[in-house]
């Protein structure tokens, strides 16, 4: 029998690239995410990939999920993302609530929901996408590192209380990644803003690059557990630090 993936955020970026690579590794995917015309044109192009209307905000929608599924071999918490760069004391409280919501609750609905069936299936694999900014503070950035900061002490106290069960607990963290949608979203469809992020960087992250990590974690042999892999493109030597040609 297949193994069977679940990956959260799959209609863009990351989440869609991983279920993509996932989906050629062998894997049934089972791709969540709001936009469902998204997915659905996604599982028309990939036959093994089974799309699902999902909000990890929603604790109905995660319980429907997790209801609909016999089985599930790996997880990878990916919806997340990041709102505004305002400083701490000028930042949006809904922001705050919304990015925590998504990454931190998101990401803990589905790990409860989830875990049973990953210690069922005798191997079972959590990827939890956070990011650099979950290691390393910056400017402007307050309530988005403090989301992936969380995110990060969760990975970190789960492979403590899940040792001597069957299952791998990874995190991936990527630093500047030009993925579909994630600059755009943080500064609310300001698309010239969001260029300036990529500015003169040569060959920023691609989603394929993460995916490609990801894959390569979550085929490792069963004893091999990947605790943290930090990727970044060759320009970025820091948060602070990012080569940039001028045009």
């Amino acid at each position: 029998m297949r193994k069977t993936a679940v990956v959260t955020g799959a209609s863009s970026g990351i989440g869609e690239a991983t279920a993509r690579r996932l989906a050629a590794e062998g894997y049934e995917v089972v791709a969540g995410a709001r936009r469902r015309d998204r997915l659905d044109k996604l599982a028309s192009e990939v036959s093994s990939i089974r799309p699902v209307t999902l909000d990890v905000t929603s604790q109905e929608s995660v319980d429907a999920l997790a209801g609909s599924l016999d089985r599930c071999d790996v997880l990878i918490n990916n919806a997340g993302g990041a709102l505004g760069l305002d400083s701490v004391a000028e930042g949006r409280l809904d922001d705050w609530q919304r990015m925590y919501d998504t990454n931190v609750l998101g990401s803990l609905r589905m790990t409860q929901a989830f875990v049973p069936r990953l210690v069922d299936s005798g191997d079972g694999v959590l990827v939890m996408l956070t990011s650099t900014a979950g290691l390393t503070s910056y400017e402007g950035g307050g309530g988005y590192c403090a989301a992936k900061h969380a995110q990060t002490s969760m990975v970190e106290t789960l492979r403590l209380e899940l040792v001597g069960q069957p299952v791998r607990v990874v995190e991936i963290a990527p630093g500047m990644v030009k993925s579909e949608g994630f600059a755009v979203s943080r500064f609310r469809g300001d698309t010239a803003a969001a260029e300036r992020v990529y500015a003169g960087v040569p060959d920023p992250l691609s989603s394929d690059d993460v995916a490609d990590a990801i894959a390569w974690c979550v085929t490792r042999p069963a004893h091999v557990n990947i605790d943290r892999m930090i990727i970044r493109p060759r320009a970025q030597a820091a948060q602070h630090k990012v080569h940039r040609v001028s045009g």
